[in-house]
């Protein structure tokens, strides 16, 4: 009972309904009988899965995610789920496995890999995205990996429960036999344990027995970026996880999967065979490229904000300008400093400046065209509309460390790199 009271707490307040319509709110308004209630249907066996509420989200290169919407009583016995299973494989996964694990973040894992490709011999990436991971994820398999560590026959039922339940499509129901829900509670810990037996414990006896020189890994949910020393033994490498992926259902994307000299030396590499400058990759919302500092020379990893996903969040700024049509510029101003925070948040590291400054004159420039298109009569000059952005956009500063830095606080020596 605690730990499903615990749970609701930990659910967000304003998420989406699923198909029965229930809400936190609602749902909390006689908390305890319904948890009391709930919990003894668990422990009877008349608990019941209910399919999802599919929806779709548009993604930064066009095509369309589709996200499941849980229904209240399944997101709390998941998440309930998720704490046990937490307890049970956290010990177990790799160092170099940041995704969806508490005390680890997007910025944890850009740390590690700028790190490794600084302090280690890094002369060739592999930039690896896994295609539609959580929609090919082979349930068999998954049921496998969880009996290592799970003995209760109940909890693999209730989990098997949740991948095969499906969404609804109309009034019909249409079961799932392969891949786990996005936007399920239980999605991303289920994940993170087929990706632990798949990728990261055969990756790392590969890096122990078959790397020649060095390699790092550093993997944030299916996104992956390996860096090798020499091109034979990546090349080797690729080969082999193709292969190893193959096995167990799985693809890496033709497109978004390359293999690039990267790395301390592409620059002078990539000059001396007469090619252009290194080329980049993305990860975790940063394209990476070699670049060299201006006070010394010495090379640097840069990093910047992706172009799509910029243009993909000024597409969603201007659409909510328009919804904002007729509210007063206070109330305007203080939603724009909120999503400006909340950019500055995660993007404002060393180097982004330009990147930064850019998207702040684009939503500079769609709130003045929203202000001045209000009305014919009333014209807002740029002089007075500058002062109305002076006190709602945010100073652009320095908010991330340099990568090493905080990786060694992070890790207090225990780990010079991934």
């Amino acid at each position: 009972m605690e730990l499903l009271e615990q749970s609701y707490f930990a659910l967000k307040r304003n998420s989406a309904p699923g198909i029965d319509g229930v809400t936190w709110r609602s749902y909390g308004e006689n908390l305890s009988d319904q948890l009391t209630n709930l919990h003894n249907r668990i422990h009877k066996g008349n608990y019941r899965a209910q399919p999802a509420r599919r929806t779709m989200i548009p993604k930064a290169d066009g095509s369309e995610r589709p996200l499941s919407i849980l229904c209240l009583e399944d997101k709390i016995v998941q998440q309930a789920v998720v704490y046990v299973l937490e307890a049970i494989f956290e010990d177990n996964f790799m160092g170099f496995s940041y995704g969806f694990r508490r005390g680890r973040s997007q910025h944890d894992a850009l740390d590690a890999l700028s790190t490794g490709i600084y302090r280690k011999r890094v002369n060739w990436v592999l930039d690896a995205d896994i295609q539609k991971f959580f929609d090919a994820m082979n349930h068999d398999w998954m049921m496998r990996f969880l009996q290592h560590r799970i003995g209760d026959k109940r909890l693999l039922r209730l989990i098997a429960k949740w991948l095969k339940v499906g969404v609804m499509n109309g009034h019909h129901r249409e079961s799932s036999d392969q891949g786990a829900p996005q936007g399920a509670v239980i999605s991303p810990i289920l994940a993170n344990i087929y990706l632990h037996y798949v990728l990261d414990l055969w990756s790392q006896k590969w890096r122990r027995q078959q790397a020649n020189g060095d390699m790092i890994v550093v993997r944030y949910a299916d996104d992956c970026v390996f860096g090798f020393e020499h091109e034979h033994v990546a090349q080797s490498f690729l080969v082999d996880v193709k292969e190893r992926l193959k096995a167990f259902d799985l693809v890496l994307h033709p497109d978004k999967t390359r293999l690039i000299r990267f790395g301390r030396y592409a620059i002078q590499n990539r000059k001396r065979l007469g090619e252009r400058k290194p080329e980049t990759f993305d990860f975790l919302g940063f394209t990476h490229f070699c670049t060299r500092s201006r006070k010394n020379g010495a090379f640097v990893i840069g990093r910047k904000t992706i172009k799509k996903r910029m243009r993909a969040t000024l597409k969603l700024i201007k659409a909510e300008l328009r919804r904002r049509w007729h509210d007063s510029i206070p109330k305007t101003g203080k939603w724009i400093q909120r999503v400006l925070q909340g950019h500055l948040n995660y993007f404002s590291v060393s180097g982004n400046d330009s990147s930064i400054w850019l998207f702040y004159s684009e939503v500079r420039r769609l709130w003045l065209q929203r202000i001045r298109s209000r009305s014919q009569k009333a014209f807002m000059s740029w002089n007075k509309f500058m002062r109305i952005t002076t006190r709602f956009f945010p100073k652009i500063r320095l908010l991330h460390p340099h990568p090493c830095y905080r990786f060694d606080v992070r890790t207090r020596g225990r780990s010079p790199v991934r």
